[in-house]
């Protein structure tokens, strides 16, 4: 009997999949010490990114059931 995959509990909440199959995360530095940074600067960083080609590899092993 086969075991079941499970998802890695960190990786599900920092990082989605979508239709198409692209893994999404979010911005870095948007949590704290915002008073110097632009509203132009926090904006952006609120949307989603696409991840760099080298590390969706290793985050799909992490979320089997994506």
């Amino acid at each position: 009997m086969k075991q079941k995959l499970k998802t890695h509990s960190g990786a599900s909440k920092r990082f989605k999949i979508t239709g198409t199959g692209k893994l999404m995360c979010q911005h870095a530095g948007k949590r704290h010490l915002l008073t110097h940074k632009s509203s132009k600067r926090t904006r952006t960083m609120g949307a989603r990114i696409s991840l760099f080609k080298g590390e969706v590899a290793s985050i799909k092993l992490l979320l089997p059931n994506g």
